[in-house]
């Protein structure tokens, strides 16, 4: 299957172009600078140059077509201002979204963050973005034509992966290490019936694909 993801070279994104890859897929991953090419590249995935802050639907829709899947793993960044935190958190993954349901492509997967809420409130960077990824959810999940999962990671770690996850409509807060969203995530590509739901996760005591097959039959 192939599968495109936005954010080709985030920390997570990365070590989910390596799962999928091993596993067999066709892996593309959508990058704005040229120089990430080669880590996509080492990753087993096709770096495909795109900027999702000025692309048009089109364009967009150009690079998924004939994809099984889509994840949304973009995000503006640590350092960033409120700005991007709406034009790259919000923005790019309506406009992600949009060009998935043109391309025809249902299964659609979103990298989200616990306790995202469009209702949130405060007026630090930090609450924006909350707000930014709850509005952009929203939106995803009032998609007809997608068949949407928006998974919302606790605190992200660098630590080596466990396998061992927690994974439930609300777990409560908690760190997880990126190795071990990147592992639900592939379980997820390949799990269609966790379709139409938003689950948090952090680190637990139950195996990622038993986690996962848990939820989908639920």
């Amino acid at each position: 299957m192939r599968i495109v993801i936005a954010g080709g070279h985030g920390q997570i994104a990365l070590r989910l172009e390596r799962l999928l890859a091993a596993a067999g897929h066709e892996v593309a991953g959508i990058i704005r600078n040229r120089d990430q090419g080669d880590d996509l590249r080492a990753a087993g995935a096709e770096p495909v140059l795109l900027d999702l802050e000025t692309a048009s639907v089109e364009e967009v829709a150009a690079v998924l077509h004939g994809a099984g899947a889509a994840v949304f793993a973009a995000g503006a960044g640590p350092g960033s201002g409120t700005e991007r935190k709406d034009t790259v958190d919000r923005g790019a993954a309506v406009l992600f979204a949009d060009a998935a349901e043109r391309a025809g492509v249902r299964r659609y997967i979103v990298v989200s963050s616990m306790g995202a809420d469009a209702g949130h409130e405060g007026d630090d960077v930090f609450d924006v973005y909350l707000r930014a990824k709850g509005a952009a959810d929203d939106y995803v999940r009032g998609r007809s034509g997608l068949d949407w999962t928006v998974l919302r990671p606790g605190q992200l770690t660098n630590d080596a992966g466990t396998g061992l996850v927690r994974l439930e409509a609300s777990t409560g807060r908690g760190p997880v290490p990126r190795d071990d969203v990147a592992a639900v995530l592939a379980e997820m590509v390949d799990t269609p019936a966790t379709a139409g739901l938003t689950l948090e996760l952090i680190s637990g005591s139950t195996p990622v694909s038993v986690a996962v097959k848990g939820v989908a039959g639920n």
